[in-house]
Parts: C-alpha cells; structure tokens; sequence
C-alpha cells in the first residue's frame, strides 16, 4: 500500500482500533469481516482496500496496535527507572492499568489468540517482551551504578523475571479478577532488588 492520506490514515486506524474492540469483546474465535465491516461503519471494498492480505493483515495491524498499548500506558514511569521512588511509581502504574481494564486484557488477545493464528503476530509478542525486557535492565543497571543494587545481579536475568511475574499474576487475574497476586509479584520483585543493595 502507497503512502496514505490523512483521511485514509484516520480510517485504517478506525479500522484496527473497531477490530481490537471487537475481539476485547466477543473474542476471535467467530469474527468475521462482516463484524468489523458492520463494528467500523466501512464497505468491504475499503476493508480490503486498506489491508488487502485480508484478515490476517488486519489482524496482524491489531496485534502491533495493543503490543504497543502496553508500553505506551507504563510511559514516562518504564522509561526512567532511576530512583527506588521511580520504581515504585512504575509498580504502582502497572497495578492501576491492570485494576482498571480488569479481565480485559489486550496484550492476552494478542498472545493467547492472534498469535496463534495470524502469521508474524508472534513476532509482534517476541519484540513487545524483549522491548518491556530491555526498558527493565536498563533500569536495572542504572540502579546498579548509582550504588543501589549489588552489581553481581544480572540486569537482563532480573529483568526477565520481574517480566515473568508480571505477566504471571495478570494471567491469574484474567483467570479469577483478583489483582492480589500481581501486586505480590511486584512486591516481592521490587524488595528482592532493595534487599540486593551492597552492604556498607
């Protein structure tokens, strides 16, 4: 596809933003091109217009879409973990993102159904958990130059499993509506590390 027009940027994101919402809602399992032609207000000539690979096309723009909703709403807390205080604002934003959007979860559409049936979403999920990966270790290394957190941690080990635990207790969360397991990761993740601070 060409370099699109204002009005036509606006509709294809109207588009994958319909999409989205329709799976949040009902699932991937029956949608069809209808649902998001009749969700979106669009004919399906402009559907395929816009993502001429059909479905899957669309449905590989809806995963990049909530990949990337998910570091967006941990901004500017993710991106400056340079303080124990910036830490906990950063425990503190991941924890009210999950309260609010509660059993909703855009990035489980995305890992737990169109990656497993739209080709190159997986790839999508692989760069959001490197990139969410990659934001942590540097935190983590900024911490441990600054004297806070002993340097014989490995960042990108550490960092891997602060991931791990968060994406453990949203998957409990989605599973039973309590929010109390990702905050004991968070918890016990984040007191792990103060306790590594080097001894004077």
């Amino acid at each position: 596809m060409g370099t699109l027009t204002a009005k036509g940027a606006a509709t294809r994101q109207r588009i994958i933003e319909g999409t989205a919402a329709e799976i949040r809602e009902n699932g991937l399992l029956d949608l069809t091109l209808d649902d998001v032609r009749v969700r979106t207000r669009t004919s399906r000539s402009q559907l395929f217009h816009y993502f001429p690979g059909g479905k899957d096309e669309l449905l590989l723009a809806v995963a990049r879409l909530e990949a990337g909703r998910v570091l967006t709403d941990q901004q500017p807390q993710l991106g400056d973990l340079t303080s124990w205080a910036a830490w906990q604002d950063w425990r503190d934003r991941v924890v009210e993102r999950y309260r609010k959007q509660g059993r909703h979860c855009p990035l489980n559409v995305v890992m737990s159904q169109i990656s497993r049936t739209t080709p190159g979403a997986q790839a999508v999920v692989a760069e959001l958990i490197d990139q969410w990966q990659a934001e942590l270790a540097a935190g983590v290394r900024h911490m441990q130059a600054a004297g806070e957190i002993d340097p014989a941690l490995d960042p990108d080990h550490t960092a891997a499993a602060l991931l791990a635990g968060v994406q453990g207790g949203v998957l409990i969360l989605l599973s039973t509506g309590r929010i109390t397991h990702l905050e004991a990761a968070l918890d016990t993740g984040l007191r792990h590390l103060r306790d590594s601070r080097p001894r004077a």
